[in-house]
């Protein structure tokens, strides 16, 4: 089975459909992880690979499965800044507010890390900015923090 995840993990990180389709069809768990808890899923996403990531979910992939962090797909393209992705992700119902860890949500990444397309797409689709994190920080100290003046007009809006 460790076998099956590391082959499924590593066709969903370099986007490799024909592989993933072969898995599907014989019946691979599509919410194995590896050692760091990462689902083919999580992996897909981070990596940019929107066509994994959808056959993922169309699939059976849990949207809102999270690593031993506590990391979602979502908090890794809003990391990233992949507007599709995240847009798949959410049209597959997944949960805008979860926290990782630290308390931090996919919002609180976006706002720290400049992605603020990606904090308008998920204020627009009703994240929740009061949420705070382990140091009872909230999304607008965080881009405070990191003098994100776009991002802060945007959560002010």
């Amino acid at each position: 089975m460790i076998h099956d995840a590391h082959i499924i993990i590593h066709a969903a990180r370099v986007g490799n459909i024909e592989v993933l389709e072969e898995l599907i069809r014989q019946k691979v768990d599509l919410n194995s992880r590896d050692d760091k808890g990462y689902t083919p899923l999580i992996i897909a996403c981070y990596n940019n690979q929107y066509e994994a990531a959808q056959l993922l979910l169309n699939s059976g992939a849990h949207v809102n499965a999270q690593d031993n962090g506590g990391n979602t797909a979502l908090m890794g393209a809003a990391f990233k800044g992949y507007k599709d992705i995240a847009e798949l992700l959410i049209s597959h119902g997944a949960n805008l507010d979860l926290q990782h860890g630290n308390g931090g949500t996919a919002l609180m990444f976006a706002a720290m890390f400049g992605r603020n397309e990606m904090l308008q797409l998920l204020l627009e689709r009703g994240a929740n900015k009061s949420i705070l994190d382990t140091r009872g920080l909230s999304v607008e100290d965080l881009a405070a923090q990191q003098g994100n003046e776009i991002a802060l007009s945007i959560l002010q809006n």
